[in-house]
């Protein structure tokens, strides 16, 4: 290997090294986690409980503080991030101090630090304070029982990472700090002894008399005239108004559950062939039950077709609360029990492994009765059928062994902060489906570029029409437009201690950083930059529209051109460097990026952040791309260790440069020397010069060999003429 070339590949490789290293140590002086006595001295009691004048000591021992009207304490106030994960979308804790009254219930809350980077340069940060404003009265209790999930979240576009971590960290650590001050009625966790287990050697096979008789079938049956009575004990007249028609006698729902991971329930309810399908359907640590219904009212209800997601029905075990959703879903026909009733209705419900459920724990399914009270509106009851696996069906109790609380606390605090990722990941499949589509068929066009260059009219308006999903879907409608402020949030996570959790929060996002991570070593940034990217997207779109009306394109002179391009790169370092001082600071001046402005926000801001976009905008009307070539700071960090592609792929010929200029000349950022290298630090992949790598009508290349080849037909068939014309001249042996 010549020697320049291993001395550009070491530059190469000692450039990756050193940006990976000083992303470490980004972040070095990012905040840490405060105590509650930092921030009471800058609150008026009366924000958080009204009437309240003071604020007692901070409990040395437990971080709270009490609220004094007087002599009287009228409520406690602590400080989320002291009790649970508060991570939010920038890697940092959002603080916020509560109070809670002696009845379990939030009379206040305040937000008083933060660093997410949206609120502080985006959304007026007076939004997100009107929402956690909201959660004053909020009762602690119905939260314990719903597993946090009692309450209706009042979520804000463009926020929406933001606001469920707030509203997950408000209701954890107030129920944490109600339990254990004994709030409410609420008792303290204690630290439990070792699960009991279920007995798999017992499978005996049992009638459904003995399994309703012994427990392990329980069952829950209310009538029209209950349904009736229980809704006119709510008071709502409208209710009243439109009871359930029949007999009072007669059967609204006749509910049953078992746990069929028993195998002497399981085989007994479902049959030996059905059981065995129930066992290759679940995986390691996971539990099923079996839930039967018959009556007029369905525990399934119509939800779960439109939505993927059961919503009359949810298992509550503790504090903890689990929906089904279609995913986790079997329908049966029938019961194997020969003497049971015929249901309609026989399903099994599959408990992931990670939900935190025992089925050796009593629990309890909640079933929803809803009640239309209008053309929209409808009134709600809930009842609860009790569990309890019979103590036949368990191995003998442990020897109690001794548990660390702290670790008990920490297991608890990862498990919350998974189901709340796992959660927001649930809610978005849809849109995590199509992102996963559009990946998809990125890459097929990366890897068969060729056949998918062939036509350029077809490519264009593909292009076209990838670029336009990319800017309506992942930007404006799903805001999640990548950022140099991700890398930030990574550096400073790097530093204080990695974890997933944070990351995990917004899926989107997530999962196309994994994407680009590994197109960098395929294709380099121009996979995202070109194809991806929605602001880049929306230059290039509003830039075509230009065109559409022949307005004018210009071409900076190389020389200027070239000297522009490591304005990225230094406006890149400069925020990388100012994050090792000051990661909210960089935050702010960050702000050169136009994304949160343009798709974000949808240009609903302050004036002169739209001016900005605007400016770039009308710029690339004329320049196209003109802020990816010059100004793009994400662009630039994806640049640097692009260098270290594993793959070219894009075709060149010989003469491509010298003396052919056409891809140079209609390279849409102008990433082609004039000496015909295509530069990868500037190459946004949108495969422009492939297909006129393949065109017979712009690249000589292709023309010469169009010609060459008609030339040699024209040829061959003057050569087969000339040829049939002498065979048709020449005399026959009849007439000599």
């Amino acid at each position: 290997m010549p020697q320049g070339a291993i001395l550009t590949d070491l530059r190469i490789a000692a450039l990756a090294v050193i940006y990976a290293l000083a992303l470490s140590i980004a972040g070095a002086t990012a905040a840490t986690a405060s105590d509650l006595g930092r921030f009471l001295p800058k609150i008026d009691p009366a924000e958080l409980v009204k009437g309240a004048t003071a604020f007692g000591p901070v409990d040395s021992d437990f971080p709270t503080a009490p609220i004094l009207s007087g002599s009287k304490t009228v409520g406690h106030a602590f400080l989320t991030s002291d009790f649970v994960g508060t991570t939010g979308y920038s890697g940092k804790p959002i603080h916020i101090v509560a109070a809670i009254s002696p009845d379990a219930v939030l009379t206040g809350a305040k937000l008083v630090e933060h660093s997410e980077p949206i609120v502080l340069i985006g959304i007026p940060e007076a939004k997100v304070r009107a929402v956690i404003d909201g959660y004053a009265g909020l009762d602690l209790k119905a939260e314990a029982a719903g597993g946090g999930a009692s309450h209706d979240l009042d979520i804000i576009s463009g926020a929406t990472v933001t606001i469920m971590v707030i509203d997950d960290s408000l209701i954890r650590s107030g129920i944490k700090v109600a339990r254990s001050l004994g709030l409410g009625g609420l008792a303290p966790v204690t630290v439990s002894a070792p699960p009991r287990e279920i007995d798999m050697t017992r499978q005996a096979i049992q009638d459904w008399q003995q399994l309703t008789g012994d427990g392990s079938v329980r069952r829950l049956l209310l009538t029209i005239g209950e349904i009736n009575e229980a809704f006119a004990a709510t008071g709502d007249e409208k209710a009243i108004a439109r009871p359930e028609k029949g007999a009072p006698e007669d059967v609204f729902i006749d509910l049953n559950l078992a746990v069929v991971t028993a195998p002497a329930i399981g085989r007994s309810l479902l049959g030996d062939a059905e059981y065995t399908n129930l066992e290759n359907w679940l995986e390691e640590g996971e539990q099923a039950i079996l839930v039967t219904g018959r009556g007029p009212y369905s525990f399934k209800g119509s939800g779960y077709v439109r939505g993927g997601i059961f919503d009359r029905i949810q298992l509550i075990q503790g504090d903890r609360s689990i929906r089904f959703f279609d995913k986790q879903h079997r329908r049966l026909g029938r019961l194997a029990t020969p003497d049971a009733p015929e249901f309609p209705e026989v399903d099994l419900f599959k408990i992931p492994a990670d939900a935190g459920f025992s089925a050796t724990e009593p629990f309890r399914l909640q079933l929803l009765v809803q009640r239309a009270i209008g053309a929209v509106d409808k009134s709600f009851l809930t009842f609860d059928l009790e569990y309890r696996l019979p103590e036949d069906y368990l191995l003998p109790a442990p020897v109690a062994a001794a548990v660390a609380e702290t670790t008990e606390v920490d297991d608890s605090e990862a498990i919350a902060k998974r189901a709340l990722w796992q959660r927001i990941w649930r809610d978005r499949t849809v849109e995590i489906g199509i992102l996963g589509a559009m990946l998809g068929v990125l890459t097929l066009t990366f890897f068969f570029q060729f056949q998918a260059t062939a036509d350029a009219r077809r490519f264009y308006w593909f292009r076209m029409g990838f670029l336009t999903m990319s800017l309506v879907f992942i930007g404006w409608y799903a805001n999640a437009q990548l950022s140099v402020v991700n890398l930030m949030a990574l550096g400073g996570s790097l530093q204080s201690g990695f974890s997933w959790d944070a990351f995990l929060l917004d899926p989107l996002v997530f999962i196309q950083w994994f994407a680009v991570a590994a197109a960098l070593l395929f294709w380099g940034r121009g996979a995202y930059c070109g194809w991806l990217c929605p602001f880049g997207a929306l230059q290039e779109l509003s830039n075509q529209i230009a065109r559409a009306f022949k307005a004018p394109q210009w071409d900076l002179p190389w020389g200027l051109h070239e000297r522009l391009w490591p304005l990225k790169y230094m406006i890149f370092l400069g925020l990388f460097g100012l994050s090792l001082s000051s990661i909210p600071l960089a935050e702010k001046y960050a702000e050169v990026e136009p994304f949160k402005t343009a798709i974000i926000l949808k240009f609903v801001r302050d004036w002169p952040f739209v001016v900005f976009a605007v400016t770039l905008l009308v710029i690339g009307l004329f320049v196209e791309r003109f802020y990816c070539r010059y100004l793009c700071p994400l662009g630039a960090a994806l640049a640097i260790p692009a260098r270290i592609r594993m793959f070219d792929w894009l075709r060149r010929y010989k003469e491509c440069g010298s003396p052919c200029q056409v891809c140079a000349i209609e390279c849409p950022v102008q990433a082609i020397h004039p000496t015909g290298e295509i530069n990868p630090n500037e190459c946004i992949n949108c495969l422009n010069c492939q297909v006129l790598y393949q065109s017979g009508a712009k690249c000589p290349v292709v023309i010469r060999k169009l010609k060459r080849r008609t030339a040699d037909r024209a040829s061959a068939t003057a050569n087969k003429d000339a040829i049939e014309r002498a065979i048709s001249k020449k005399p026959s042996t009849m007439e000599i």
